[in-house]
């Protein structure tokens, strides 16, 4: 099943409809809120304190959202993100965890308190902790890939 936002490098910063696709997805799968009232899409990107990062359903799914906290953290721009296989946020040694924990959450609908070593850009390591994910579905119950979000990390 494809989604709209593979093979496509839309801008989603501000998407309206993908705002509505990652919170309410968020919502119904997980249970709480992402984003409380008056925090839009806007808020999302530019301001919020954690990262919130979303891939695609291609075979090799490739980043499609990555608010600035997330960019600060990876120390990607947006260009760059949103062309990266997601595979690619974690080394080669650490992509069969991240794999598992992505294969629970397509099993489970999302998975809560992950944890891993990521990659930035320049090649510092870090641990991500209290990692939520969870599937981006939308309201007709269509998969249209998954996302993330973490509010803690430190490098290794």
């Amino acid at each position: 099943m494809t989604s709209p936002y593979d093979n496509h490098a839309f801008d989603l910063t501000s998407d309206l409809d993908f705002f509505s696709l990652l919170t309410g997805s968020y919502q119904r799968i997980v249970g709480r809120r992402l984003v409380q009232d008056g925090q839009g899409p806007d808020w999302l990107y530019n301001y919020a304190p954690f990262v919130v990062l979303a891939h695609n359903t291609e075979p090799d799914p490739r980043f499609i959202y990555a608010n600035r906290t997330a960019q600060t953290c990876f120390e990607y721009g947006w260009e760059e993100f949103v062309s990266l296989p997601s595979r690619l946020s974690a080394e080669q040694p650490d992509r069969a965890e991240r794999q598992r924990l992505l294969d629970s959450v397509t099993r489970d609908g999302f998975v809560e308190n992950g944890r891993g070593v990521r990659i930035a850009k320049s090649g510092r390591r870090f641990w991500i902790e209290k990692v939520t994910v969870w599937q981006l579905v939308d309201e007709k119950g269509k998969r249209l890939g998954q996302a993330a979000t973490f509010s803690s990390w430190r490098n290794e």
